[in-house]
């Protein structure tokens, strides 16, 4: 009993934390600040630990790895959320535009789970015997690790291509408003000459600062979505080794099967067109927004269906 009301309270303190430090890092977008980004990383530390006991606590009392259900899943992807941002900052690069995204990506998955979630699918329950595997903990592991990592990839390419896209409207109308004016038309003062020259300081400024941005997020989303490319296909091997024990055949097309081919796949293309074709900025950018939403199809719109042999060990107290 003491363990459950632990795991209570540890979950209601990191959701608290994780919408905070959602606040926190969303106020450093608009207002940059050392102190602010400080707070908002230790607070995601904390965060971190607070999770971590859920985990262990929900592991403890349950005899098996948590990682059986929908809840406990959505548990650990925001745990992993908060462990890739605490790699970022511990290897000291700049966290605070990643916190935009880390930050709620902990937070909506961790109050999906804890709020959107009826009380009996939170509960635990029994391995059903397919699941009583030494596989579990690889298999299903390197898969949340694969779609934590994929998603703050794929949501870096999404705030990419809306940053660039400003970038470019602006310059835009910078050119066509440069266009209509002209020093022998319409009593084109010196006065207006000069404050249209401090107007275009300002601008290639803003846009020095979002073409930095813009290059840091790009550089990330290939780092991560590298890696959960990596992930995820340890993921699929071990599963397909999993399979031929449970139900003997490496492959079966079941529909998890098959959309994790599909996410694959996908996330393939973005490499091959970064490592062999040399593209950067907005095509791959595409792609890899294409794979988030793929990632989320694979990962809960293929369970939420109850189909396929996969079903029974999310939707278990439906």
């Amino acid at each position: 009993m003491i363990f459950i009301t632990l795991e209570h309270i540890s979950a209601h303190v990191s959701f608290s934390l994780t919408f905070v430090v959602t606040l926190i890092y969303w106020g450093t977008l608009i207002y940059p600040s050392e102190e602010l980004s400080c707070s908002g990383g230790k607070g995601m530390i904390v965060t971190f630990i607070c999770i971590t006991g859920v985990l262990v606590n929900r592991s403890l009392y349950s005899g098996h790895l948590p990682l059986s259900n929908l809840y406990e899943s959505f548990m650990f992807l925001s745990w992993s959320s908060a462990m890739i941002h605490i790699i970022i900052e511990v290897r000291g690069q700049d966290a605070w535009w990643l916190g935009a995204i880390t930050a709620p990506s902990a937070m909506l998955t961790h109050s999906f789970a804890t709020l959107g979630l009826p009380d009996k699918m939170q509960q635990s329950a029994m391995l059903v015997p397919a699941l009583q595997s030494h596989w579990l903990m690889m298999h299903v592991s390197m898969i949340l690790l694969s779609y934590a990592t994929l998603l703050c990839g794929s949501l870096s390419s999404i705030a990419f291509l809306v940053i660039t896209s400003q970038i470019n409207r602006k310059i835009i109308l910078s050119v066509d408003n440069s266009c209509l004016r002209s020093p022998n038309k319409n009593g084109y003062s010196h006065d207006q000459e000069k404050k249209d020259l401090k107007d275009s300081f300002c601008f290639r400024f803003a846009n020095y600062r979002k073409s930095k941005l813009t290059h840091q997020l790009d550089n990330w989303s290939y780092r991560g979505i590298g890696l959960g490319f990596s992930f995820l296909t340890i993921g699929i091997l071990s599963g397909a080794v999993w399979a031929n024990e449970a139900w003997g055949s490496y492959w079966s097309w079941d529909p998890k099967e098959t959309w994790a081919l599909i996410t694959w796949t996908i996330f393939a293309i973005y490499l091959h067109t970064r490592i062999n074709r040399g593209w950067q900025g907005e095509k791959p950018a595409i792609v890899a927004s294409l794979g988030f939403f793929i990632v989320w199809i694979c990962y809960l719109g293929v369970d939420l269906l109850g189909i396929g042999l996969h079903s029974y060990g999310w939707l278990i107290h439906l």
